[in-house]
């Protein structure tokens, strides 16, 4: 179920603050605040959005069409839109980004288990890789589970490997990356198509999932809210709308805004 942008506001807000278990969000109790007072009907007026073209070209014609009427939306709502060409060195951190998640993965599997089920027999991602084997025939009748071996092989979070592939996406995803191109424009935010639409589930080639705008914001650990924008053959489209680091008000303001004025949800 996707949720409105009003009901990702209210969740947001009671979700706000540091997390004593993840040092990513040490500085969130002071960035902490009530997201419900963003969302205004006007909170696209005087603001500078960027249009990553490359994204929208790397869509069908039938997916850029949706997108450009969209488009309109947003201008007629008092945005002034400004296309950019891509988010800069996002080709840099393709590797890096897979090698951060094989890492945590492993470790995270660990504490997971380890709070949440600590009487269970399983408590170590080799014990889900074990059991998976030894019930092929029922979890993986049709896949594999080549990430979990991948990441079992990694050693631990203070790996050299892991520190150094971490250091790469926070300095292409963040400083040389999205805010690069929000400073250079001078942009309050960047949208594009968030992905195509759904696809086939293929059991000989695998997923074809196409061209997809997740992993910028992804990597750098910022704000990221896609909308329903329309449909393609009745399969849903979203616009996604990215800031910067600790700029989810203004960046709910500005999806709230295109919502209400663009009426796509179904």
């Amino acid at each position: 179920m996707t949720r409105t942008v009003a009901d990702a506001a209210v969740l947001l807000s009671a979700m706000a603050g540091s997390d004593a278990r993840d040092t990513a969000t040490r500085p969130a109790d002071q960035k902490k605040a009530d997201y419900t007072r963003f969302l205004n009907r006007d909170g696209l007026k005087g603001k500078r959005i960027g249009v990553v073209r490359a994204q929208i070209a790397s869509h069908s014609d039938s997916v850029a069409a949706v997108i450009e009427a969209q488009l309109a939306v947003l201008k007629a709502q008092g945005a002034t839109l400004i296309d950019v060409d891509d988010v800069p060195n996002a080709s840099k951190y393709g590797d890096s980004e897979l090698t951060v998640l094989l890492y945590e993965l492993k470790a995270d599997m660990a504490a997971y288990l380890a709070e949440y089920g600590p009487t269970a027999p399983i408590k170590t991602l080799a014990d889900v890789i074990a059991f998976n084997e030894k019930h092929r025939a029922q979890t993986m009748p049709f896949f594999g589970q080549e990430h979990f071996f991948n990441a079992q092989a990694k050693g631990g979070l203070d790996s050299q490997e892991y520190l150094d592939a971490l250091a790469n996406n926070h300095r292409y995803s963040r400083a040389e990356g999205l805010d690069q191109v929000l400073q250079q424009h001078q942009l309050d935010a960047l949208v594009a198509p968030t992905g195509g639409p759904a696809w086939l589930t293929d059991l000989i080639n695998g997923d074809a999932s196409g061209a997809s705008f997740t992993s910028p914001a992804a990597v750098a650990g910022y704000p990221h809210i896609t909308v329903p924008c329309g449909a393609v053959q009745g399969l849903p489209i979203g616009l996604s709308f990215v800031g910067t680091a600790w700029s989810e008000g203004p960046l709910i303001a500005m999806a709230y805004a295109y919502e209400q004025a663009s009426k796509q949800r179904h």
